[in-house]
């Protein structure tokens, strides 16, 4: 009896909502305007710099009707549900000089809801606050600074949407870094040094080109402005000095008027670097701020959470590297040039968190130089997961 040979199953990015040249980024460009039947929620969010700004956005978002999240049937209509609700509580909560700890039940019920159809936190998270919240100016031109524009502010103005369309940018170039990691595992089951090679100079290439983005930020977001007049909304109430007893979701049943701590929003709940952290063998297991990092993964989507879990589980770059780093000097070199480009990325992060929040003085209640939008003291987990990066490296 002759044996059936079956091919092996092919990796889909599809199956866990990654784009080949988007990266993480929906496919699909944001939608920008609700149906008809939530009309009220898109009037308040046009509304939402002139508000604040007048310190009358807890007013107008009282006279919010409740309207019934089960109406959105489509996920693009949820994930644009999901921004808007998400903005209408980070606003509501820090949008006058004391800060709620209530969310208002024509908020949180709807926000709730949406949440867990999305199987995230009620809560503004980095998917929602950049990936999701995006325009092209020119819808025939690529994803790039020059192109983008935000669809949902805060107190608005250039730096708000330079910091925004940066972390965008940054996602826009990942994409191709993502796929070649990808094909870098592939090519480990077939044995092919030279595809391996191939795609990791790729990979090196894509973490070169987010390094180049990521570098502009100081072009149009000032460090004062952004740490005064953006940050503030973006922290959530989890290990944050301003909610010691967390927040009050009104009128939603499953929490049975018990507060609920979530961390905000943070460029550490984004997929690329836990993704190539794990694909290419990086481990921070015993690291505080490795451990900050996987808990974070709850504020993903379901499947970007997937995907970061399966690229360790894949077949393995770094072993293979080793087990071929005797005979094969341009293997090693393509794998320790993509470990010092991550390195170095590390590092400009480093730098911004130092220049743009460390460095910057307040007594804003909820936003201390000492911890990240996300509540982690960053400063000293940072600085050891950038030195921990050169020790992976391999020797030929």
């Amino acid at each position: 009896m002759t044996a059936i040979v079956r091919e092996p199953e092919t990796f889909s990015l599809a199956a866990f909502a990654v784009d080949p040249q988007r990266g993480f980024l929906p496919a699909r460009d944001p939608l920008r305007r609700l149906p008809e039947a939530f009309a009220a929620w898109e009037e308040l969010a046009e509304q939402i710099p002139a508000l604040l700004a007048a310190g009358q956005f807890r007013r107008a978002a009282g006279q919010l009707p409740l309207l019934d999240a089960r109406r959105l049937t489509a996920d693009d209509e949820r994930e644009r549900a999901m921004l808007l609700l998400s903005y209408f509580g980070h606003a509501y909560v820090y949008g006058e000089a004391e800060v709620s700890h209530v969310i208002p039940a024509n908020i949180a019920v709807p926000w709730c809801a949406v949440a867990k159809m999305l199987k995230r936190p009620p809560v503004l998270s980095y998917f929602s606050h950049i990936l999701y919240n995006w325009r092209r100016i020119d819808p025939t031109q690529p994803i790039a600074l020059e192109n983008l524009a935000r669809l949902e502010h805060f107190l608005g103005g250039m730096d708000e949407d330079w910091f925004g369309m940066i972390h965008i940018a940054i996602e826009a170039q990942a994409g191709p870094g993502i796929s070649a990691v990808v094909a870098a595992q592939d090519a480990v089951s077939a044995g092919d040094v030279e595809q391996i090679t191939r795609q990791l100079d790729i990979v090196t290439a894509s973490i070169e080109h987010m390094l180049a983005v990521f570098t502009r930020i100081t072009e149009k977001c000032d460090p004062y402005i952004y740490f005064h007049r953006v940050r503030p909304f973006l922290s959530g109430w989890q290990d944050n000095p301003a909610f010691p007893n967390g927040m009050i979701y009104e009128g939603v049943k499953a929490f049975k008027g018990q507060p609920q701590f979530y961390r905000g929003g943070s460029g550490a709940q984004s997929a690329i670097i836990p993704a190539l952290d794990d694909a290419l063998g990086i481990a921070f297991d015993d690291n505080p701020f490795g451990i900050y990092m996987k808990a974070l993964r709850m504020y993903m989507p379901p499947q970007h959470r997937a995907f970061v879990e399966a690229m360790r589980d894949r077949p393995s770059i770094r072993a293979f590297v080793i087990d071929h780093r005797h005979r094969e000097p341009a293997l090693v070199e393509a794998y320790n040039r993509c470990l010092t480009t991550l390195g170095t990325f590390r590092r400009d992060h480093l730098k911004f968190t130092g220049r743009y929040i460390h460095a910057q003085a307040t007594r804003e209640a909820g936003n201390s130089t000492e911890v990240g939008t996300g509540g982690t003291p960053y400063m000293p987990y940072l600085k050891k997961h950038v030195g921990e990066v050169k020790d992976h490296l391999i020797e030929r």
